[in-house]
């Protein structure tokens, strides 16, 4: 495909969904094979406007630090898989964003991976969830029991109780204490 059809596919896609001027502008300062390949994963994945924005800038960031093009950002095999995936557009979008994340960010993606293995050494009962806080952005850890009668209640406020332990150890590794 020639370089102006490129462009009037992006400005097209831009307009339709209401693009900001600056964001098309870096769109359209980037290399060619760049620009393509992230029109390729917008219209692929249907992004919306401020998925697109939060993409873009984490690609941007991710180029700039790796020395990689964007094009080889989402030639990454966890990318390709995202793309290949069976899932509804915006649980598409919503799992590309969290990988472009887990890329810019890879000591916050080793961190919930050993919350969550700390989460899963306690096993606790079906009925008693522990809910990081979103992106890991505050030290609050919260705890939410789901009961049914008064048995339930009792028996489940026990395993919390019981694993006070496990669970202060979650906190602390929230809060950067190991």
């Amino acid at each position: 495909m020639k370089a102006s059809e490129i462009e009037a596919r992006i400005r097209d896609w831009a307009a339709l969904r209401r693009l900001e001027q600056t964001h098309l502008e870096s769109w359209m300062a980037l290399a060619e094979t760049d620009r393509a390949a992230l029109l390729n994963v917008a219209e692929g994945l249907r992004l919306r406007t401020g998925q697109f924005t939060a993409a873009l800038a984490m690609m941007e960031e991710i180029s700039l630090r790796d020395q990689q093009s964007i094009t080889g950002i989402l030639a990454r095999n966890e990318i390709r898989q995202i793309m290949r995936r069976a899932d509804s557009a915006p649980g598409k979008g919503r799992a590309f964003l969290d990988e472009l994340r887990a890329i810019r960010f890879p000591r916050l993606k080793q961190m919930t991976h050993e919350l969550a293995a700390a989460i899963a050494d306690l096993s606790l009962p079906l009925g008693i969830n522990v809910i990081l806080p979103h992106e890991l952005a505050s030290d609050e850890l919260r705890i939410e029991i789901v009961a049914r009668s008064g048995e339930e209640l009792e028996a489940r406020i026990n395993a919390v109780a019981q694993n006070v332990r496990g669970l202060r150890r979650v906190i602390e590794m929230l809060g950067g204490v190991f």
